[in-house]
């Protein structure tokens, strides 16, 4: 295996690590490292690739995004409420008034543009 593609899989493999803690904390987002992952795969490993676009929680979030830029209403919602809760949280626990506007204005661009991206079609 070639050097580069050495890199995309360890890089790959670290977006997949990230992601996988993502879940559990709010703070760190899941979609984009999974989205990252599929792309460092692309480059590096057709297996690993193929391993994410099939997963069954994971794949068809990807799938969507890369064939139509697409994103469901449920993975819409839950987005828009982690930054929220983030916000929130950010918020009990007495961030500074100019960590709490920067993430504020930061994650207010992310949900408008989560929100806008057009919803997967239905297969018929």
């Amino acid at each position: 295996m070639a050097i580069a593609k050495m890199v995309w899989v360890i890089a790959g493999i670290i977006c997949v690590g990230l992601a996988f803690i993502g879940v559990f904390l709010p703070i760190l987002p899941t979609t984009p490292f999974l989205l990252l992952a599929a792309y460092f795969f692309a480059k590096s490993s057709k297996r690993l690739h193929s391993w994410l676009l099939n997963h069954k929680t994971f794949g068809s979030l990807i799938k969507n995004w890369q064939e139509t830029g697409s994103i469901a209403k449920s993975a819409k919602v839950k987005a828009v409420i982690v930054m929220i809760a983030s916000i929130m949280l950010s918020f009990l626990f007495e961030f500074s008034i100019l960590i709490l506007a920067i993430q504020t204005i930061i994650l207010g661009l992310v949900a408008i543009f989560i929100l806008t991206r057009p919803l997967p079609k239905k297969n018929k």
